[in-house]
């Protein structure tokens, strides 16, 4: 096995250890749930407004109760948090909390190290 493989086993592996409340664990539970993370991350690094409703819309083949589902329980859990709009309090934004940026920021810090 070389060294690179042998790096990305042993990341996985430390990935699954953390516990089951994580974040990492969290995302990792469906393609929905990664689909998910990475698109309120990209909002995020782009600075740009992401509402609840958008995200529902964007999800790749996964039904708009199923989304609300998730981002309830990934709001829950402190990954994510609901900010209302000033001009519509109808409308609410879905941002990424302080520590759910720390762990992602690390997550891909880690990645980016691994090379093939």
């Amino acid at each position: 096995m070389s060294k690179t493989t042998k790096d990305l086993l042993e990341f996985w592996e430390d990935q699954m250890k953390l516990s089951h409340k994580s974040s990492n664990y969290f995302f990792r539970k469906s393609p929905s749930h990664y689909h998910m993370m990475l698109l309120v991350m990209t909002a995020y690094k782009l600075k740009q407004e992401l509402s609840v409703e958008e995200l529902k819309t964007k999800l790749f083949k996964t039904s708009r109760p199923k989304s609300a589902l998730i981002i309830n329980e990934a709001c829950e859990k402190g990954f994510f948090y609901l900010e209302k709009n000033f001009k519509d309090q109808r409308k609410k934004f879905i941002k990424p909390s302080k520590t759910f940026i720390d762990e992602f920021n690390d997550y891909l810090t880690t990645l980016k190290n691994l090379s093939f």
